[in-house]
Parts: C-alpha cells; structure tokens; sequence
C-alpha cells in the first residue's frame, strides 16, 4: 500500500489542470492539526500574483487555457513592466520620463509578483468568479458617487485613509486583496481566534471563532469578524463596518457583510472563498475565490511615514494650483 504523501505527489503529477482533478487531489489532503484538532492555517503566506480582483477587458474567459499561460505572462503588463521599467541609462539624470503613466515610482520599488494565480488547479485572470464577467456589480451612480467622495485637499484628514497610512483595506480586508508590494501575511491561530497580520499597514485581523457580533453602534475600520467551521473549513463573517471603509478598493457600507471561507487543500495552499453582500452599493452579491500559497518570506514591520513626502507633496501641489487659480 503506497504512502498518504505518495499518493498526493502521483495525483499531482497526472491531473495536469482540471478542476475536478485538482478536487481529488484536495480530497486526499490531510491537514496538520491544532490540539483542538482543527486543520492549522498557522504560519506565513502571500498572495502575490498578477491575477487581479476583476477581469481586465483583454481577457474574454475566468480561466487561461493552459498551452496560453506562458505567452499571457510574459506579455502582461505587469511583467513587462519589470522586466523593462529599470533599463535605464545610469549615466543620465531621470527626469521623470521613467514613471510613464504618471505613476509614483518605478519597478524597482514594487513586488506585485510574475505569475498568474493557479486556483482549483486552474489559472485564473480575475478573483471574482460571481459575476460571470468577473466585474464587481455596482448600482447604477454608485461608483461616480463614490469617486466624488474620495477626499479633498484642505489638509491630511481628507486624504483617503491609505495615502495617510493608516489603513489599507486592499490588504486587510475583508475581503483580501493582493497590492503592488507587501502582499505577505502572517496567520497565528487559537482554539478561539484566527489572527490575520497583513504585511501591508502592519495590521493584524482577528477572527473570533465562536461568539457574536458587538451592538450595533459598535463599528470598526475592517468591520467585526466572527467564525464557525464547517467540516475542515473555516467560515468567517464580517460585519459592522466603519463609514471610513466606503474608500477602499470594495467599498462597504455598514449594512454590508461579507463571508470567507478557509480550507487547507494542499502543504502550500490554502483556498480563499469570499462573498460580498450590499445593497446599498452593489446590485447583486457578488464571490471571489483565491489561493494563499506558503511562503518563506518574513513578514516585517511597514513603517509608511518614514521618509514619507507623498502627502506634503500632494497639498503642496494643491496650494500652487489654488496660486495658480487651478482648483484641484
């Protein structure tokens, strides 16, 4: 009789990328265990890829076909990007012609990673799955509305909460995002509480296991998150957001809720599902799944403000336009 581990390596070795395959292999999966006897999430992971939340327009499908996959990353633009951005000549001075686009900086300063994310055994070109177009379902207006809101330029408290480094609600979550850099996170788990740290803004989630939401006046920045497991899966809902959450990359109101679910599948691999319900904002719940693969990469401390001149550039900026008689 062959080994567990055996068998897992021969299931992944024969199934190439088929969905149902990759399921098979999962099924064969034993998680390590806590002492509660819950599998453990414990340890570091990333989730960084160019796979990102909704589906670009150059892609027509959710999954890449896999003789596709290399020629689709190499040639997209985040790849590009780094593998180009930094053929400069050292000998000349930049004048800025390197940040084309009117980005902030150059490739050398972000780490969005090089590969498209393989989840269910396939690769995937957008996270959300629901809708099938792979584009979060906003209400009509909603997302001019939300654009208008952004902040001002009076001074630092109007800016959004990101530029202030306070909170990034892409990292975070819920749900969680991948960035441009710092797409690592560092997960420590009780018989009572799963704590999420993202790299990004050195934020550190809690997930109570058990137990019930706080009162209803009771909100916070990422909204109060409890879990309950399902079996080997962890399902966790989220709700009581902040107002302040409203500027993030998935805006949510108070009234939203949004529930994940953790499942070990794999040595490497933890699968990330997640469903976004508002009505306030989006016509219809919407789902998203991703792969957290392991990682040996530390997760260390994010210190934003140090050496930090973006915001005092950018209500510099908005003082010489108001000179200038040029509102922002």
């Amino acid at each position: 009789m062959p080994h567990a581990s055996s068998v897992l390596v021969l299931l992944a070795t024969v199934c190439s990328t088929a969905p149902a395959c990759a399921e098979s292999v999962a099924a064969s999966y034993h998680p390590p265990r806590t002492l509660d006897g819950h599998p453990s999430f414990e340890g570091n992971w990333t989730n960084a890829t160019i796979t990102s939340l909704q589906r670009p327009a150059r892609y027509t499908s959710l999954v890449i076909p896999p003789g596709e996959v290399a020629a689709q990353t190499a040639s997209h633009p985040q790849v590009v990007r780094q593998r180009t951005d930094d053929d400069l000549d050292e000998s000349k001075p930049l004048n800025g012609s390197d940040l084309k686009g009117g980005r902030g900086y150059n490739a050398f300063w972000i780490a969005p990673g090089t590969t498209f994310a393989r989840v269910r055994g396939e690769y995937r070109t957008s996270w959300i799955v629901d809708p099938a177009d792979g584009q979060i379902p906003f209400r009509e207006g909603v997302r001019e509305r939300l654009d208008e809101a952004r902040g001002g330029f009076d001074g630092p408290e109007a800016r959004p909460l990101g530029e202030r480094c306070i909170i990034n609600s892409n990292s975070a979550g819920p749900p969680m995002l991948n960035y441009l850099y710092n797409n690592n996170y560092e997960w420590v788990q009780t018989a009572d509480a799963l704590v999420i740290r993202a790299e990004m803004n050195n934020y550190a989630r809690i997930v109570r296991i058990g137990g019930h939401h706080p009162p209803a006046p009771v909100v916070a920045l990422h909204g109060d998150s409890i879990g309950h497991w399902e079996g080997d899966t962890l399902v966790a809902e989220t709700s009581s957001f902040h107002p302040l959450h409203a500027t993030g990359v998935v805006p949510l109101t108070e009234g939203a809720k949004v529930i994940e679910r953790f499942t070990r599948v794999s040595p490497s691999e933890i699968l990330y599902e997640f469903t976004v319900e508002d009505p306030a904002l989006y016509a219809r719940a919407w789902r998203g799944e991703m792969t957290f693969n392991a990682t040996r990469e530390r997760v260390f401390e994010y210190a934003c403000h140090e050496g930090n001149y973006a915001l005092p550039g950018i209500l510099a900026g908005a003082r010489e336009e108001e000179r200038r008689g040029v509102m922002p």
